[in-house]
């Protein structure tokens, strides 16, 4: 999914210009005629998530100042881009000091405005970064923090954030690297125990003989090497979250005194002579199928049942595709940052390429490349020739961060949909023969068989958009137009058969 961006505009004309531009920029256009409706589209109730606001200051009603006004009482932090055909210095100050990003004067170009979304988005992912890590340190992450536009992932939020207004046990299930932990800490952030500790415990790090130790705590003397007393995690979670990562792996024995923990709420050290109440909520997390290990016999089925109040499912990256340029933006803005690099962006080839991936290690290893890529790079934007260790044809597979990456087979054959250089729209279908008929025997809306015509053209000029615009007889701006209105529907998959 392309970054949204909000046109606020009262001339007409205006508006069509800009909204043209932004959509051959490669980004979503969400347009308004007043302030009153930007602010609308900005804090309703079924408000799109908008990355980027292009505003102008001489409105009727609510003008552009007053826009900024609001938009800084809600606490929103969405860079503005403002733009008057009045381009006299004290606008200009005017509109910084109410905390526009850029100024721009009407008529604005193609490559202005192009460069001035482009350094607002940049900029703001790399503010996100570091509110992000700063509220992960100080155990204040919230949801707002978790990055994502996927619908797969709707559900799943609403979830958590539920389970945050209580204090209800929680078991977030998914494969490694899919965030389980920033999870966690979302749900404890948001949470009444926000000021308290998050204690979190790698259970599958901790040698067998120390599990019961380091959780629960120990005497002094109460085994060899035991110099001093030891509290444990459970008292030091006291208040607050206790989160259990990779709680599958705990050895059967310790998983008998976790339970009668969980039961009672006190723990008792190694070597101690009463126990301790401790008030603590219990979060845990795992990237294997608990219940399977329940069916083997290596896990209790009554601890099980006590984890598993509330049970949270991670879908992996591959199937919230959208998600990948988000994260792309925001990894690039903080490695760039943290290795002092001026790298500008991702090419619109690299980053459909990527969008691509199956990306078995998920967001680590998303995350892990495009360190690497950084690091690495010597021009001032990332394109594919950064990604050596990633397969550069269909079908390949190599070895990156101890994850294979491979090219999904349903986009083997399609090269990447580009059409601008920042974002792409949407994965192409694989190329083959055109159904015209549904499998009920229905003939095929012409809407859909057109959207198929002009995607199997993209693929098959490799994202040329002026050779495809021209080979099929139509505008450029038409051709962006009706790939805008395809992005916003479900893609169709009666019609497609693999070639050959």
């Amino acid at each position: 999914m392309a970054a949204s961006i909000l046109i606020a505009d009262d001339d007409a004309v205006q508006r069509r210009l800009v909204e043209n531009m932004v959509q051959k920029c490669g980004y979503q256009a969400v347009v308004v005629d007043s302030g009153d409706a930007a602010i609308a589209a900005l804090t309703g109730t079924d408000a799109p998530t908008i990355d980027a606001i292009v505003l102008d200051l001489v409105m009727p009603g609510l003008d552009g100042m007053g826009v900024l006004a609001k938009i800084r009482e809600a606490g929103l932090n969405i860079p503005v881009i403002v733009q008057t055909a009045h381009g006299g210095i004290d606008n200009v100050v005017s509109a910084m000091r109410a905390g526009a990003h850029d100024f721009v004067v009407k008529p604005v170009g193609m490559e202005r405005l192009q460069v001035s979304l482009r350094n607002a988005l940049n900029t703001s992912a790399l503010k996100g970064e570091l509110q992000r890590i700063r509220h992960s340190r100080e155990g204040r992450l919230t949801f707002a923090d978790i990055i994502t536009r996927s619908d797969a992932m709707t559900q799943v939020m609403r979830t958590a954030q539920k389970a945050a207004a209580s204090a209800i046990p929680v078991l977030i299930e998914g494969e490694s690297g899919v965030g389980k932990e920033l999870f966690a800490r979302a749900i404890h952030g948001s949470g009444e125990r926000k000021s308290k500790p998050f204690v979190a415990v790698n259970c599958g790090a901790i040698p067998d003989n120390l599990v019961e130790s380091i959780l629960f705590g120990h005497e002094k003397g109460a085994f060899t090497g035991a110099t001093d007393r030891h509290m444990g995690k459970f008292v030091e979670a006291h208040g607050g979250t206790l989160f259990l990562d990779e709680v599958s792996e705990l050895p059967l024995t310790a998983q008998v005194k976790l339970l009668r923990a969980l039961q009672e709420g006190a723990v008792e050290a190694v070597g101690g002579r009463k126990p301790v109440k401790v008030d603590v909520r219990i979060i845990s997390a795992t990237n294997r199928k608990l219940l399977d290990r329940v069916k083997n016999g290596k896990f209790r089925e009554d601890l099980f049942y006590r984890l598993h109040v509330l049970p949270l499912t991670i879908p992996p990256l591959r199937t919230r595709r959208e998600d990948i340029p988000h994260l792309l933006r925001h990894f690039l803005a903080r490695f760039g940052a943290e290795e002092n690099r001026s790298i500008t962006g991702i090419t619109g080839e690299a980053m459909a390429f990527l969008s691509q991936l199956e990306w078995p290690g998920n967001i680590r290893q998303l995350e892990n490349a495009i360190y690497r890529a950084v690091v690495m790079s010597d021009g001032e934007q990332l394109g594919l020739s950064d990604f050596p260790s990633i397969p550069a044809h269909p079908g390949a597979v190599q070895e990156v961060d101890s994850q294979p990456l491979v090219v999904s087979p349903a986009i083997q054959a399609t090269p990447p949909l580009v059409t601008g250089t920042d974002i792409p729209i949407v994965p192409l279908p694989a190329n083959g023969t055109l159904a015209l008929l549904t499998a009920a025997g229905e003939i095929r809306p012409l809407e859909e068989l057109e959207n198929d015509i002009i995607r199997f053209a993209i693929s098959h000029y490799r994202g040329q958009m002026s050779e495809v615009a021209r080979r099929l007889k139509i505008g450029r701006s038409t051709l962006y137009r009706k790939l805008d209105e395809a992005s916003d529907q479900e893609p169709t998959s009666g019609g497609k058969e693999p070639a050959g």
